[in-house]
């Protein structure tokens, strides 16, 4: 079985999806650099957990 992801994270990679859905692929590696350059998050592991979950549901949508 997976983990639960916490709602802090679901809610922040939704609005961002909405708001920069071509910018993000189904690769990790380019979502956060992205994430760097269009969000402020305030630690690694954070941007980290919310590029899995944008990756997540990227791959879900395509």
């Amino acid at each position: 079985m997976g983990r639960i992801r916490q709602t802090l994270i679901k809610r922040t990679a939704m609005e961002l999806i909405k708001k920069y859905r071509d910018l993000f692929t189904t690769d990790f590696e380019t979502n956060k650099r992205i994430l760097d350059q269009v969000a402020q998050i305030s630690t690694k592991r954070l941007r980290n957990r919310i590029a899995g979950y944008i990756t997540h549901k990227m791959r879900q949508i395509q």
